[in-house]
């Protein structure tokens, strides 16, 4: 595998939804900026209420979501949350399972019963060797580390093609409503993309002009998340990068 992971980029901005038409205008607030005011709006993440109004308690992206304002934090490290896809290096085995680098400050485990089929304790490097990348979900967040599965629909090894980091907090923006995003930048370079919520993206296409396409149209879009129409911007993007 091609392993090509690079740092993030430095960012003035980060992630929300999709720039389709169905997203709500978001700004960029910072704590203590009144977001809206009226009783008819809820806070959500990032945010508080104050008297009437609506307030924000980080540095980020405001957006609304029908009656709740919520703030997306412009930067900021992964936090694992169960049920969050990742993407991980082998980077040890024991006798139970395997332990994977996923970028987080706690250290996460692949229990060998974890796996999609039976593994021989005596053969683990034959399913997953040490250097080994493979898509996983995260089952348990505990004080003492991160349990992970790969029992689920497109875990699993990822062989060939290569992987990047790009800010967490941009992953949303990459994926976009209900996958439109990403879905479009497969559709458009034909390659296979798996998108982790600790940042880092694997891509494999049929030639190297595609896989780097596809890289360029997703670091496109993470240098570009708080402008509207960010689809449409994507779209002219490979309009002019045939």
């Amino acid at each position: 595998m091609r392993n090509d992971i690079n740092e993030a980029h430095d960012a003035e901005e980060d992630i929300s939804s999709s720039g389709s038409d169905e997203s709500k205008k978001r700004k960029v607030v910072v704590p203590g900026e009144v977001i809206v005011s009226g009783e008819d709006y809820l806070p959500g993440e990032g945010a508080k209420r104050l008297g009437e109004n609506i307030i924000s308690i980080r540095f980020g992206l405001a957006e609304e979501l029908g009656r709740v304002i919520k703030v997306i934090p412009i930067f900021g490290a992964f936090v694992p949350r169960r049920n969050n896809v990742i993407i991980g290096r082998v980077t040890d085995i024991t006798f139970y399972g395997w332990l994977l680098d996923i970028d987080s400050a706690s250290s996460a485990f692949l229990p060998i019963e974890e796996s999609p089929r039976f593994v021989n304790k005596n053969e683990m490097e034959q399913f997953l060797a040490i250097g080994d990348v493979v898509s996983a979900k995260i089952w348990s967040v505990k004080s003492k580390g991160i349990d992970l599965t790969l029992k689920g629909k497109g875990l699993g090894k990822l062989e060939g093609g290569f992987i990047f980091r790009v800010i967490p907090s941009r992953v949303p923006r990459v994926i976009g409503r209900e996958g439109s995003m990403i879905n479009l930048i497969k559709d458009k370079t034909g390659c296979q993309i798996t998108v982790g919520q600790n940042g880092w993206i694997w891509i494999k296409g049929d030639n190297v002009d595609a896989e780097i396409k596809a890289r360029k149209a997703i670091e496109f879009v993470t240098d570009k998340v708080h402008i509207e129409g960010l689809t449409d911007k994507v779209e002219k993007w490979f309009e002019e990068n045939k």
